[in-house]
């Protein structure tokens, strides 16, 4: 697509609001079609299904009818069932229930902190409220290898995609459960590395800034990789079930509908609510399977839609037709296929902003080269219409000359002339035949002024000199009409330009004038100044015009219709070429005129400044 300078950089601009406009709307918009997006290819790009290292305690409906008095009765439960665990030694056993307050029965806080006592690794829960952390009795803590927060962390559209790892109060700071699970279960302390990073027994944990601090998303298991679950009242019916617990990261918490308060969704859910329980043994199986998710940061998404938006660009100003909206095509396929190109490598980037900034670019760039390749449509028009006047300007203004020379040439070749009449018709052809270069090269030079591919002559005229040469030329037209052609007399004025297009110019009014006046009246010229312009004005008794007329008089072909009924022959484009020269010479053409009282056409130009005619003088 070729275009000028001043057309690129609209193209540039336009490009660039386009690129502002995708990223500006995807930061304010955008925020829930990416979510949807990372849930699509979560669903899509499922991980390999992996021998789960958790377990579930479920404290499920069952339990809960078992229990005295319901969940309040859970503690009894709790310490029957923690003993059975703990003979089957598992690696850790991490337990969501909040112990903050003092039981119904003092025999079974204290069964409980026995219970505790046994078991490895244990895991007790907090949560931070608003009057601070709720903090499991001191009789229960201190049998804990560790306390973790069980804050989960659902985004603006209610589904939870990940946790944060730590949770702040002013000095106080708790790791998450599923963390502090897998801390323990690798014997290994948690490293604060530079730049905000954890690594637990060298496995470097790649986390992301959230609103909470350190924010880790979750890869839940898939379809046919569920985390097994044991109901607690299973267990104590069953003591054998606690096999299942050997060696394993042992979450106790509520997976009853009727109790649990943490009902939750996942990418997974579509539509089934998932328990807090059960997405910190997701969090742990994220942790000890190192399936993380790596955001990439948003500038770089912002660097990749610039890069696309360039491209597209490019495509539109440089490659031609179809190339350039499969270009652009291919470009909108990469803004799709990224997000998920880079889900498979582990990494969440961006879908809106990269997306909305090919569309955006790819539609601005279309239109523009539309509207450029339509311009350009209209400009070869153009020039076919201007050659087709050509065409036209060159059969009516050349007839005569030809005419001329071609009934000459007969009279030469027919008859047996004299020697003075051979002379005469000589001189008829030479003189017709320069008329005709004449006419010839005053059209091409117009042609060429108005394609900007010709500079004018800048040459100082004397304006009388010019008129007479013009009323000379034009008198036998006038004799064979009996029109008087009158040159006023008038203070010598001088213009600066081209004398050739310029003495074209008042010829063809002067016999413009003569051709549609009546016979026996008086066509006069006169020139004078008025502040910095020379006023030539051609005033006739001619058929004049009508103001409807008068604003199409300038059109290329058009002619009024008693100019038509006249006689005469033209064809309607002197008087566009005569505007064309005017113009050229950065003056105007003025006309007054109405039906039956004549015309006056008056050419406006710019007077030569002093040192040019006293250079025109002394040459």
């Amino acid at each position: 697509m070729a275009v000028s300078s001043k057309s690129t950089v609209q193209y540039v601009a336009l490009l660039g609001a386009a690129f502002v406009a995708a990223v500006a709307g995807s930061w304010f918009f955008g925020a829930e079609i990416d979510q949807w997006a990372y849930d699509f290819l979560f669903r899509l790009h499922q991980p390999a299904p992996w021998q789960t290292q958790a377990v579930v305690l479920a404290i499920d409906e069952p339990t809960l009818r078992a229990a005295p008095g319901g969940i309040r009765g859970i503690r009894g439960s709790l310490a029957q069932a923690l003993p059975l665990i703990a003979a089957a030694r598992p690696s850790v056993v991490a337990i969501d229930l909040i112990l903050a307050d003092r039981g119904a029965d003092p025999a079974v806080d204290a069964a409980l902190a026995e219970a505790f006592r046994i078991t490895p690794n244990l895991v007790l829960a907090t949560d931070l409220t608003s009057s601070g952390w709720d903090l499991p009795r001191a009789e229960f803590r201190q049998y804990a290898a560790a306390l973790g927060h069980v804050h989960a962390q659902p985004d603006a559209d209610g589904v939870t995609r990940g946790i944060p790892l730590e949770k702040r109060l002013g000095r106080d700071r708790y790791w998450a459960l599923s963390f502090e699970a897998y801390r323990l279960s690798r014997r290994a302390q948690a490293v604060e590395t530079s730049g905000g990073g954890l690594e637990v027994g060298g496995r470097a944990i790649p986390i992301a800034a959230g609103p909470d601090g350190r924010y880790m998303r979750v890869r839940f298991t898939p379809p046919g990789t569920e985390i097994p679950q044991v109901s607690l009242e299973g267990l104590l019916r069953n003591p054998a079930l606690a096999a299942q617990f050997t060696g394993k990261v042992v979450f106790v918490g509520v997976t009853a509908v009727t109790e649990v308060s943490d009902r939750l969704l996942t990418p997974y859910s579509m539509g089934r609510q998932t328990t807090g329980i059960e997405i910190n043994a997701n969090a742990f199986e994220t942790l000890s399977q190192g399936l993380f998710l790596t955001d990439v940061g948003p500038i770089w998404g912002v660097l990749f839609s610039l890069g696309l938006a360039a491209a597209i660009g490019l495509a539109f100003r440089y490659l031609p037709g179809w190339q350039a909206y499969a270009a652009g095509g291919a470009a909108l396929a990469l803004s799709s296929l990224a997000t998920s190109y880079f889900f498979v490598h582990h990494r969440i980037f961006p879908f809106v902003t990269p997306f909305s900034a090919a569309w955006l670019s790819f539609v601005s760039a279309a239109a523009f080269y539309h509207l450029v390749v339509r311009k350009d449509w209209q400009k070869e028009q153009a020039a076919r219409a201007r050659y087709q006047q050509a065409m036209h300007f060159v059969t009516h203004e050349m007839r005569t000359p030809l005419s001329a020379i071609q009934g000459s040439s007969e009279l030469i070749s027919k008859y047996a002339l004299n020697e003075e009449k051979l002379k005469q018709i000589a001189t008829l052809i030479n003189s017709e035949s320069k008329r005709l270069a004449r006419m010839v090269e005053i059209f091409l030079n117009v042609e060429r002024l108005s394609a900007g591919q010709m500079e004018l002559k800048h040459e100082s005229i004397a304006v009388g000199e010019l008129l007479a040469l013009c009323v000379e030329r034009a008198q036998p037209l006038a004799e064979r009409k009996r029109i008087t052609v009158t040159l006023r007399p008038f203070r010598e004025l001088w213009v600066t330009g081209d004398r050739e297009l310029l003495e074209y110019a008042c010829y063809n009014l002067l016999t413009n004038a003569i051709k549609y006046s009546p016979q026996q009246t008086e066509v006069t010229i006169s020139a004078r100044w008025k502040g910095e312009e020379a006023r030539i004005a051609v005033q006739d008794q001619g058929i004049g015009m009508d103001q409807k007329e008068l604003k199409q008089i300038f059109r290329k072909f058009y002619r009024t219709k008693k100019a038509e009924e006249s006689g005469e022959a033209g064809t309607g484009i002197g008087l566009s070429i005569v505007q064309q020269i005017v113009e050229q010479h950065n003056g105007r053409i003025e006309v007054t005129s109405a039906p039956g009282e004549g015309s006056c056409f008056t050419l406006a130009l710019p007077m030569a400044q002093p040192a040019e005619r006293a250079g025109a003088e002394q040459g």
